[in-house]
């Protein structure tokens, strides 16, 4: 049903509310309660929740006048929308004063009544929103921690985005995810999904190098004939996804056309399949992800600043593994027994030098990349202790963390402070061999990895420190 909770109609004029029905049901809110009598208004509000009221200011027994500041009183969050014939400007301030959200003179046309509804419904969205925000971010527990099984993890910037994603989830205002190829982006829509409690199915959609007009039908659907080769009609995924949710990655690849129907959509809730003149409503949520920074998008302009707005609605950033190297060995042990499993292999026991070893990754591929250097790993392995040797092998196909790091700074500023003396190159070689050192704890198997030197190199570095 929409909205979540009833919209209570209150009107002594049973033709005025057979009215409001017809409209709101037309505008796509079929949640509907009416109520002739203002007398029962105040025990209809109390034994049930609701969303929304709208309220005509004369009526005999109790007038909307005095009913209005006590529903203001009683129920706070709840706005209150005042209908009435009187045309008076001292009679709308003094409304608005009381606690209406909003003021309408009868007759109310449907284009002026409905985007009042909207208008107050994300309202209360919004309330409900930051009361729950507030609830999960006080507590230090998470109400449905299963919903986020498939996200292996004990790093506390992790629990507190998963705190966030329970505090919106059942909201349906759009989801923006964003972060790096390979962190789970799909994943945590997954959770929001779960945890939205909706009827319907997850559909998601890589929507990367699509055009418009396949980006179109694709989520839309089409008429029969719409276009050549349209001998059937087709629905979109966006039916599919009715009742749930709408799941578009790669956000940042959307053409110009496409961004203007996609905000549309969001806008609205409506949507035009191709072929088709008669706009369709729909209730399934969307939530979008990208790798891209879209701020930089924008400035280029090729993301739209209305759609952006519309879209991070809710923002969340997953970080990258490099910020999260605490999550390692758990991650490692995981994707140990999962390989193990779907290999049909006893799980591998890891080198005790390994963890050392991808601590110095920069993992450009994240959580994906780790995976599949396990997976790798586990398929050519064939028993006692792991091979550190095809990890040595992805690491070393792949920018280090350093090397990636240098190359930034090269391109941004320079690596030491103006005016400082540089190491030679035999001081800068100690520095970075004894670095090595301390990230590897002294392993110099390792330390001779990380620097694409000999074992002997690094030796020949330990004795000159050992006779100093």
């Amino acid at each position: 049903m929409n909205p979540e909770f009833p919209i209570l109609l209150v009107d002594d004029d049973e033709d005025m509310l057979r009215s409001y029905g017809y409209a709101l049901r037309h505008g796509g809110f079929d949640n509907l309660e009416t109520c002739a009598d203002s007398r029962q208004a105040e025990g209809i509000l109390r034994n049930a929740e609701h969303d929304l009221v709208l309220l005509d200011l004369n009526m005999p027994h109790i007038s909307g006048r005095e009913l209005l500041p006590l529903l203001v009183r009683q129920h706070p969050d709840l706005p209150v929308i005042v209908v009435t014939g009187v045309d008076d400007v001292r009679s709308a301030v003094a409304c608005m004063k009381e606690g209406a959200f909003d003021y309408l003179v009868k007759p109310v046309e449907e284009e002026v009544l409905i985007p009042a509804v909207k208008r107050a419904l994300q309202f209360r969205g919004m309330r409900r929103e930051n009361l729950r925000l507030r609830q999960r971010l006080l507590s230090p527990e998470l109400s449905h921690p299963e919903a986020f099984g498939e996200l292996v993890t004990s790093n506390r910037a992790m629990h507190a985005l998963f705190q966030y994603v329970e505090a919106i989830a059942e909201t349906r205002q759009p989801v923006l995810i964003t972060g790096e190829t390979g962190v789970g982006k799909e994943l945590v829509a997954r959770a929001i999904h779960r945890l939205s409690r909706s009827p319907g199915e997850f559909v998601p959609v890589n929507i990367a190098g699509l055009d418009d007009n396949v980006f179109s039908d694709t989520l839309f659907g089409h008429l029969k004939g719409a276009f050549t080769g349209a001998a059937e009609p087709r629905k979109g995924l966006i039916e599919k996804a009715s009742g749930g949710t709408l799941f578009l990655d790669e956000i940042g690849e959307l053409s110009a056309m496409s961004q203007v129907k996609l905000l549309r959509l969001l806008q609205e809730r409506e949507y035009l399949p191709l072929g088709s003149d008669t706009p369709r409503s729909t209730d399934a949520r969307i939530v979008v992800a990208t790798n891209r920074m879209l701020a930089d998008l924008r400035q280029s302009g090729g993301f739209r600043d209305d759609l952006f707005y519309r879209l991070r609605s809710h923002h969340v950033h997953i970080p990258p593994l490099r910020d999260r190297m605490d999550d390692l060995p758990l991650l490692l042990d995981h994707f140990l027994g999962k390989a193990a499993e779907a290999m049909k292999k006893d799980k591998p026991t890891p080198p005790r030098e390994l963890v050392a070893l991808l601590r110095n990754h920069g993992f450009p591929g994240n959580i994906r990349e780790l995976e599949g250097m396990v997976f790798n790993a586990v398929s050519t392995h064939r028993s006692g202790i792991l091979s550190l040797d095809t990890f040595k092998k992805a690491i070393s196909a792949t920018p280090g963390a350093v090397r990636h790091a240098a190359r930034e700074a090269q391109n941004s500023e320079l690596l030491f402070e103006p005016g400082t003396p540089l190491p030679t190159m035999n001081e800068a070689e100690e520095l970075l061999i004894s670095e090595a050192l301390k990230r590897t704890s002294g392993n110099q198997t390792l330390a001779a990895t990380l620097l694409g030197v000999t074992r002997q190199t690094i030796n020949r570095h330990v004795r000159r420190q050992q006779k100093q």
